[in-house]
């Protein structure tokens, strides 16, 4: 299995070190275009949501980032310094009452773009697993 890990402290433009973290495993891995465009945007959400919502923007919480790739998965584990919180009832960004809501969309958009989405440890870590080859 192959593994690699990044920690960055919990500000908003950190962001740019996590893009270039996912255009190295493109390039280290030749993932192709669809699949990184999907990487791209669920895991830059899971790491947003990390530091807005689990690290309350605390620049002295780190959020940890780890790429696993295993035969045919490309796995994402994004991790935070937070409490977690109730992803079993979430309200639904597609619902009409939502839509005009600024938030609320960043998970949804990890579960229709990763091909399996787990929380674990009460939500302070979120697996995104996509399916390469």
């Amino acid at each position: 299995m192959n593994t690699i890990k990044i920690q960055i402290p919990s500000l908003a433009e950190n962001i740019r070190m996590i893009e270039s973290f996912i255009d190295n495993a493109k390039d280290k891995f030749q993932l192709d275009d669809d699949i990184y465009g999907n990487i791209m945007i669920a895991v830059t959400e899971a790491v947003n949501n990390a530091i807005k919502h689990g690290n309350k923007n605390d620049k002295s919480k780190n959020v940890a980032l780890q790429l696993s790739l295993e035969d045919s998965q490309i796995r994402f584990e994004i991790r935070d310094a937070g409490t977690g919180f109730d992803y079993e009832n979430l309200p639904d960004p597609t619902a009409p009452e939502n839509l005009a809501k600024p938030g609320g969309r960043g998970i949804f958009l990890m579960k229709n773009l990763s091909d399996e989405v787990t929380f674990k440890e009460e939500g302070k870590v979120v697996e995104l697993n996509f399916y390469i080859n």
